[in-house]
């Protein structure tokens, strides 16, 4: 827990201007993915009100509650307890990214275990939740990728698919029966994932997803600083970074480490994660660390 708290110290000196952000929660466990299958949805968005999402062409499916929550989804149920604390992630990277006109967030974390695939798509779906934003989840863990099977589903073709050339990003596209969510699953590992992430295709493909619709954040599910170079292949093609640090998950050397290679203007916050109730009163919701 020490060391956590003084590489995060280290970051506020560091980083001064930038947020940090805390909540927690649980990487969940193993392995089950289920199934799906089709391209984009039409929104309408009138001056005032809520935005109607109608998907005529994108697949719909209905998620499993209970593999949700043994997963630790729990920002799909607007009832579940510990919703709020994802409501309050979502309302302090909404307001930042606001601020700086960004879009495309990137959410990683220095070691596997952390939590930040299951932040991820609580947050996700906490934008959606919100009636002015639309929130696109694309799997971006090209080495490891676990969104589909946290949420349940398995979407043929996946971005995996995509990226190979033998299928176009609205056909890998499928909504998790929430309007105003599209989530972009990636099934298998992509071999040479650096070099995928660093391609002019992957760079086309984040543009792409950044320009389609002003009231959309798109949120990539990235692999761990520390298990490779493909974070840093694919970040200057992002707008921010979301670090998510598990408690008691990473050193402090592997955090500075992973601070060190995220750009400090694109640095939006770090995410204590899986934080204890000490933590917690101490390093408070919406805390600043920078």
């Amino acid at each position: 827990m020490e060391r956590i708290k003084q590489a995060l110290e280290k970051a506020r000196a560091q980083s001064a201007g930038n947020p940090a952000l805390t909540q927690h929660s649980h990487e969940p466990p193993a392995y089950t993915p289920v199934s799906a299958a089709t391209p984009a949805p039409r929104l309408e968005a009138p001056a005032e009100g809520p935005i109607e999402v109608s998907y005529t062409r994108t697949e719909v499916v209905r998620l499993d509650k209970d593999h949700l929550e043994r997963n630790r989804i729990v920002a799909f149920e607007k009832t579940s307890p510990d919703n709020w604390a994802y409501d309050v992630l979502r309302t302090q990277v909404l307001q930042k990214m606001s601020e700086k006109g960004w879009r495309t967030l990137a959410i990683t974390s220095p070691t596997v275990g952390s939590g930040k695939t299951v932040t991820a798509i609580n947050l996700a779906i906490s934008v959606a939740h919100h009636t002015q934003r639309t929130a696109m989840l694309v799997d971006f863990d090209l080495r490891r990728p676990r969104v589909g099977e946290y949420l349940g589903m398995r979407k043929t073709p996946s971005l995996s698919d995509v990226l190979a050339g033998r299928a176009e990003v609205a056909q890998a596209m499928i909504n998790p029966d929430l309007p105003r969510l599209v989530v972009v699953p990636t099934n298998d590992p992509v071999p040479r994932a650096a070099e995928v992430l660093s391609s002019a295709r992957v760079r086309s493909l984040i543009a792409d997803l950044r320009e389609r619709y002003d009231d959309r954040l798109v949120i990539f599910d990235l692999p761990p600083v520390m298990a490779g170079d493909d974070v840093m292949a694919v970040l200057p093609s992002m707008d921010a970074v979301l670090l998510v640090v598990g408690n008691g998950d990473s050193t402090k050397q592997e955090i500075e480490e992973s601070l060190r290679h995220i750009p400090a203007d694109r640095f939006l916050g770090v995410v204590l994660n899986k934080a204890d109730a000490e933590v917690r009163r101490g390093y408070g919701y919406g805390y600043g660390y920078a």
